[in-house]
């Protein structure tokens, strides 16, 4: 086993790094699905109002939700792949920025004389 020292008294212990975005991003995440939900929403209202005659109202109420439903789901897609970007951007800023990997020419990429 390794011989680690004993912790001090007194001293804080370190933080682990976290992968969880900043709470301003997720919130701004979350407020962009709720409207994305509410427009879709509002769309799929109008959508089958503008198709039906009459009284539909089970119609307008089910294609609102269905508008709502997929709104919400492909704005909360795009907003987890925007969190992981922007969490791998700030990883790589951390380790000291983005390193170009160089990698060894193969033969095929000569030419012959």
């Amino acid at each position: 086993m390794a011989d680690t020292p004993p912790p001090t008294p007194g001293a804080e212990p370190t933080a682990a790094p976290t992968a969880l975005p900043p709470v301003a991003a997720r919130i701004i995440a979350f407020v962009a699905i709720v409207l994305a939900g509410a427009a879709g929403g509002f769309i799929g209202w109008a959508f089958v109002d503008l198709q039906t005659e009459g009284d539909a109202t089970v119609a307008t109420a089910l294609g609102g939700l269905v508008g709502a439903a997929l709104a919400a789901v492909g704005v909360g897609v795009v907003t987890v792949l925007a969190l992981r970007a922007m969490n791998e951007w700030r990883t790589l800023q951390a380790r000291g920025g983005h390193r170009r990997r160089i990698l060894p020419r193969s033969p095929m990429d000569t030419v012959a004389d």
